[in-house]
């Protein structure tokens, strides 16, 4: 089947003034063939619009391209999943000296090393993922290594780019033109703010509220610090080279082998559950999250700065990948709905909804009632009535700066004992997902939401 292009992209459009997002480009490859379009402007202020050649933040979508270029270090045999990350890695340590010993690259892709993001202010310099290391000698953990999975937005992914500078003796960002983008034919695809040219760039912007509308971000890139876990820009067909990797065994469209077929089942098998399932899927690979949709496996990578936000599914079964890069958002209701859209036309799976509340479980509020959270996150569950509330705790700083209350109270609603939807408390935002559990101890002991893990704080 083919996509019906002007079909979906005047259903774009529409969606894009719904939600306020100023563009949006959509690249889907399917039995071999790329279709891609562009909707809307790279700046509300200027008006240009957007094409299939314009560059969009890919956010954490980056920490596939890393975790590829690590394989590569494995498939090399420079690098081991299972050794310690001290073995390449002298001087690594953090405060807990079981950590410090057991801590292995497979821990850092998959998010379960637990260590929290304690790495200071590294600077802007080609040095920032040495001193990362370096400043995280204090660091504490949020869990043991493996115990459950936390994800990392930094500094996980900066310890694999150390790695992978220490064993190439370059800085991350020629690692990652040396060892991919060069050999793949990536021409608009980059690693660091300075490679951009910016009149392919489009402008990042913020939706606070639906009366003000998009406006262009404040904060037009994310620190250094985030270069391997946040840093990369693209188009939606060189998202779609990485793609191909992925379903092809390693090769790339141009014909160039990236990584070992072996590397490719490795990051898509090894696996470690996610406590809340329902977001975004219930499993972690090596740089990719693993999605069941209606019994089809698929895998996701996804990414927001602020201001741009990126998404990419594989479907291995249907030989498909659909990428879309926006330059506002996310909003998970739009992607559903543009991905679905496509999906549809192309007669795949599409993507499940999510699960509707479940009265029937009993449950004891004692067990889930505290607080929860880690440095600039807090959360406070408390019982009310027999029903549980989730309350965000937002610092002044960045309440202001979103235009929102600094507490903002969410009611639970059970889909498990362990597992809840939080309806939105403003109509321009979308149902989230939480899971509350471990009860070892006899109380919760962690909250998970956005992939976030948030140890009890009380006790």
């Amino acid at each position: 089947m083919r996509i019906e292009v002007a079909g979906i992209r005047a259903r774009v459009a529409e969606l894009l003034v719904e939600y306020g997002i100023p563009s949006a480009a959509i690249g889907v490859l399917h039995d071999g063939e790329i279709t891609e379009f562009a909707v809307g402007v790279k700046n509300v202020e200027t008006r240009e619009p957007a094409t299939t050649d314009t560059v969009y933040q890919c956010g954490s979508m980056t920490k596939t391209w890393t975790a590829l270029a690590f394989m590569q270090l494995v498939d090399e045999g420079k690098a081991d999943l299972d050794e310690p990350v001290r073995t390449c890695l002298p001087g690594f340590r953090v405060a807990d000296p079981e950590a410090s010993a057991t801590v292995t690259p497979r821990h850092l892709l998959c998010h379960t090393s637990g260590i929290e993001e304690a790495y200071g202010d590294p600077g802007e310099d080609d040095d920032v993922y040495e001193r990362m290391v370096e400043n995280i000698a204090d660091a504490p953990q949020l869990f043991p290594p493996g115990h459950t999975h936390g994800y990392s937005p930094a500094l996980g992914y900066a310890l694999l780019a150390r790695i992978l500078e220490v064993c190439d003796g370059k800085r991350w960002d020629d690692v990652m033109r040396d060892r991919l983008f060069g050999p793949m034919g990536l021409a608009s695809t980059s690693s660091w703010y300075e490679q951009v040219d910016a009149a392919r760039a489009a402008t990042g912007h913020l939706i606070r509220s639906p009366a003000e509308g998009p406006t262009v971000t404040p904060v037009d890139r994310l620190p250094r610090a985030f270069g391997p876990g946040g840093n990369i820009t693209s188009t939606t067909r060189e998202v779609l080279a990485m793609a191909h990797v992925l379903l092809d065994e390693g090769v790339a469209p141009n014909g160039q082998r990236v990584v070992s077929a072996e590397a490719v089942r490795e990051m898509t098998r090894s696996r470690v559950p996610v406590p809340d399932p329902y977001m975004f899927g219930p499993a972690w690979a090596l740089g990719l999250v693993v999605c069941d949709w209606h019994g089809e496996t698929v895998y996701a990578t996804d990414g927001s700065t602020i201001g741009h936000n990126a998404r990419l599914r594989l479907l291995p079964d249907s030989r498909t990948a659909i990428a879309m890069l926006t330059n506002g958002g996310p909003r998970e209701s739009f992607y559903r709905q543009v991905f679905n859209e496509i999906l549809t036309g192309l007669g795949t799976v599409t993507i499940p909804d999510l699960p509707a509340p479940d009265a029937t479980p009993t449950l004891d509020p004692s067990r889930y009632e505290g607080v929860y959270g880690r440095p600039g996150a807090r959360y406070e569950v408390s019982a009310e009535g027999g029903k549980l509330y989730l309350t965000l705790v937002l610092d002044p700083v960045q309440a202001a700066f979103l235009q929102k209350p600094d507490r903002i109270r969410h009611e639970l609603l059970p889909v498990s004992e362990t597992h809840f939807l939080v309806p939105p408390a403003d109509p321009s935002e979308d149902t989230q997902t939480v899971a509350i559990y471990d009860f070892t101890h006899g109380d919760a002991r962690y909250l998970h939401t956005n992939c976030r893990v948030h140890p009890r704080l009380d006790g």
